[in-house]
C-alpha cells in the first residue's frame, strides 16, 4: 500500500493513556471510517441513466477497486470488460468525494428494480439458508477447477505470517481488516486492507480484475484467498464470484459459510494460525 493511501486510512488524534504510573497524553493513530456511495451508470431506453445501488462504510483508499469487486461479487459485471469508467465524483472545493461512479456498456442490460429488491432483501435478512445457495447458483458463479490448485500444508502455515508483515496500516492503528491473495505456492501476490472484511475482500478482487487482461473472470482460479477474521456467507460468496477456489480465515467459518463452500467445490479453511488448521470443505486441495 502506497504512502498516499496510508495518509487516507490513518488519522491521529489526542488521547489520555492511563496506566499504572498515571496519565500521560499522547497521540494515537485511527483507522478512519467514512460512506462511500457507488453510483452504477448504466444504459437503458437509449439513455444513460444512474443508480444509487450501496452505500458502505469503508476506510478511504483503493476505492475505484472496491467499486469494480462489488459488482462482480454480486454478478452485475462479469469482469473488467463490462466496465466502461470507474471515477471518483468532486466534491465541493475540489476534494476527493465519498462517492464512486462505475459507467457500464450498453450492452449490459441491468434491471434497477431487481437490484434494489436484491439489496434490501440482503440488507433485512430476507435471504438465508437454502434461499441464500439458490440466489448465489442463479447470479452465475464460475465453476470452480476440481482438485487444484494443490496448496501444501506448509504453505498454509507460512500465510499469515506474510498477511501480519504486509499489514502496514494495521500495525499503526490495530483497527483494520485484511484480504490477501497468494499463489498456489504461497507466495503473496497482493494485500488490501479495510475495517471491513468484505470492502478488503472486494478490494482485492477489484484490484486484480482491473489489471486483468482477460475479458471475463479475473484469472483467480490457482490462487488462496486469506482474510484476516472469521469466514463468513458473504465472504464466501464473494470469493465464489471471482472464482477463487481456497478461502482460507483466520477465524472461524460460519455454518452456511460451511455449507456454501461444499455445495459448491470450495477449499474452506478455518482458524489458521499458530501452525495449526482446520479444513471444512474441500480437502483434496491441501496436501
Amino acid at each position: 500500500m502506497n504512502d498516499a493511501a496510508h495518509n487516507e486510512g490513518i488519522r491521529k488524534v489526542r488521547v489520555d493513556k492511563v496506566t499504572n504510573a498515571g496519565v500521560e497524553q499522547r497521540d494515537d493513530a485511527l483507522a478512519v471510517e467514512e460512506p462511500l456511495e457507488i453510483r452504477l451508470a448504466h444504459w437503458k431506453d437509449g439513455e444513460l441513466r444512474e443508480l444509487s445501488l450501496s452505500i458502505t462504510m469503508r476506510t478511504p483508499g483503493h476505492d475505484e477497486e472496491l467499486a469494480a469487486g462489488f459488482l462482480l461479487g454480486e454478478g452485475i459485471v462479469t469482469g473488467a470488460a463490462d466496465i466502461v469508467k470507474i471515477e471518483a465524483l468532486p466534491a465541493s472545493g475540489g476534494k476527493p468525494s465519498n462517492t464512486v461512479r462505475v459507467e457500464v456498456v450498453r450492452e449490459l442490460l441491468v434491471d434497477p428494480e431487481r437490484l434494489l429488491r436484491h439489496f434490501y432483501a440482503t440488507s433485512s435478512c430476507g435471504i438465508c439458508g437454502k434461499a441464500s445457495l439458490e440466489a448465489l447458483a442463479t447470479q452465475g458463479c464460475p465453476v470452480l477447477p476440481k482438485g487444484r490448485p494443490k496448496l501444501a500444508r506448509a504453505a498454509v502455515h507460512g500465510l499469515v505470517e506474510q498477511l501480519r508483515g504486509t499489514q502496514s496500516v494495521f500495525e499503526q492503528t490495530g483497527g483494520l481488516h485484511a484480504a490477501a491473495l497468494f499463489d498456489s505456492e504461497g507466495k503473496l501476490l497482493a494485500l488490501r486492507e479495510d475495517v471491513g472484511r468484505h470492502n478488503a475482500l472486494d478490494k482485492l478482487v477489484g484490484a486484480r480484475m482491473l489489471q486483468s487482461d482477460v475479458k471475463l473472470r479475473p484469472p483467480l482460479n490457482d490462487c488462496a484467498v486469506l482474510v484476516s477474521g472469521r469466514a463468513s456467507f458473504e465472504l464466501v460468496q464473494k470469493a465464489l464470484m471471482a472464482g477463487v477456489p481456497v478461502l482460507a480465515a483466520v477465524g472461524a467459518p460460519s455454518s452456511l459459510a460451511v455449507e456454501t463452500a461444499r455445495e459448491f467445490g470450495m477449499t474452506l479453511l478455518g482458524f489458521v494460525r499458530d501452525g495449526r488448521f482446520n479444513v471444512y470443505a474441500g480437502g483434496e486441495r491441501i496436501e
